[in-house]
């Protein structure tokens, strides 16, 4: 049965809801990281958010010839359904359900926990960071579980708020002078290197920071005269998000020098509330850091309540007819958050062996999920290339260059990934494809 389109929202609304979904957490705990790729190169550094921001605008206006095509629901796993096949669409869902969603949650709700814990002067260790971190994503889980306005409210909330400090810091830093603090007793200073070509290992937290654009391309459906809004919004949003980074980095770093972020990592930006609100400034920074965090795992846990069920409803995950079912009362499955939360509890212990093995170094895994998916990204964008070739698309932009520039995007943001860890990074990514294949066979054998 084909879906209503409900197109209710315009330009503006469109282009707010892109820079809502994408500016998160990322940007106040990848700044450090980007710095230690490029050896503490601002230039570099400048450089590498651009190639991010390239990777979303063309990536975005190429699948938005694909959402303007189809009523299939689902997002991305739509346009696998629509013009690839439905098996491909199951490996895909199977990836988000059981990787690429639970795996940013446990991520961003671990950063929550580490910031609660500098908030009141703990020296947590990774165990209780972990702790705090499990108490938080429990209860996003329960709120969203319980009530779908309150999840909705918190999530206004939270999008407003984590723009305060970011715009902040980028005007008051952007003008600041005489920078470089003194770095603390007992912490290890890192200076400025020369990393050669290694700096495109950046482009690995990059893709954390500009993360959630895909979500944007779903919501067509519900946009007036989607041909010409969506691509306008799909351009303006990005740019506003990349000034928005850009002055970001830029006035932390003018305001503490790029040796004290390296130092100090994510803790950097609580010198920023200090020499901008005194003793205790530092500790308003962390709570609104700490809310806009929150505000991400609430996002992201959103979409993954609701992604077995999705999968259900379209025979692609066992035990399908229970997890398809919408309880009248909560208007969710209480199989699909059942099988979100479980999945999410499992990688929390997953994230938690990586970390205290440092066996990915400065990566986590979230940041590799997020770099498989651009390689699923690809197939859809070859696919406009063909249907440019069959003249089903008619414009050179969209089904050419756009396309072209989106997979060269998608294959810098890999190489990077790869380069950030190149041991185990590719293992992740294999197993990450054996997920995709488990879902491919799992639908393939359903429905012989």
């Amino acid at each position: 049965m084909e879906k209503k389109n409900q197109q209710h929202y315009g330009l503006f609304t469109a282009t707010t809801m892109i820079i809502g979904i994408v500016i998160g957490s990322g940007i106040f705990f990848k700044a450090d990281d980007v710095l230690n790729y490029t050896g503490g190169s601002v230039l570099l550094g400048v450089l590498v958010f651009c190639i991010g921001a390239f990777s979303i605008i063309f990536g975005s206006l190429t699948l938005t010839e694909l959402s303007v095509r189809t009523k299939k629901s689902g997002g991305v796993i739509g346009y696998y359904e629509e013009f690839i096949s439905r098996k491909i669409a199951a490996g895909f869902g199977w990836f988000q359900t059981f990787v690429y969603y639970p795996t940013i949650i446990v991520v961003v709700s671990w950063v929550a926990g580490v910031y609660t814990s500098t908030l009141f002067g703990m020296n947590a260790s990774l165990e209780e960071q972990v702790f705090i971190a499990l108490i938080y994503m429990i209860f996003i889980y329960v709120i969203n579980f319980l009530s779908l306005k309150l999840g909705g409210y918190f999530q206004n909330l939270t999008t407003v708020i984590k723009l305060i400090p970011l715009l902040g810091i980028a005007i008051i830093g952007f003008f600041w002078g005489d920078p470089n603090p003194k770095i603390p007793i007992g912490v290890k200073a890192i200076s400025k290197s020369d990393v050669g070509f290694k700096w495109i290992a950046a482009l690995a937290p990059i893709a954390f920071s500009f993360d959630g654009w895909i979500v944007a391309p779903s919501i067509t459906d519900e946009v007036k005269n989607p041909k010409r809004t969506m691509p306008l919004a799909l351009i303006i949003g990005p740019i506003v998000i990349l000034s928005v980074y850009l002055l970001y980095f830029l006035g932390l770093n003018n305001m503490l020098g790029p040796e004290y972020v390296m130092s100090l990592g994510d803790n950097a930006v609580n010198k920023v509330g200090e020499l901008l609100l005194g003793i205790h400034g530092d500790k308003i920074i962390l709570i609104f850091i700490i809310i806009a965090v929150l505000g991400v795992v609430n996002g992201v846990t959103l979409g993954s309540l609701r992604m077995p069920q999705a999968l259900a409803s379209k025979n692609m995950i066992p035990g399908g007819e229970k997890i398809a079912t919408i309880h009248p009362k909560f208007h969710l499955s209480i199989g699909s958050c059942l099988v979100s939360f479980i999945v999410t509890l499992i990688w929390m212990g997953i994230h938690y062996i990586t970390q205290k093995t440092g066996v990915l170094g400065q990566s986590d895994i979230s940041e590799i999920s997020i770099v498989f998916s651009y390689i699923c990204y690809i197939i859809l964008y070859v696919k406009v290339f063909i249907m440019k070739k069959k003249g089903i698309i008619r414009s050179k932009f969209k089904g050419i260059i756009c396309p072209i520039l989106g997979i060269l995007g998608s294959m810098i943001i890999l190489i990077g990934g790869i380069t950030s860890n190149p041991t185990y990074v590719p293992i992740f990514i294999g197993f990450c494809l054996a997920i995709c294949i488990a879902g491919y066979l799992f639908y393939k054998n359903k429905n012989i």
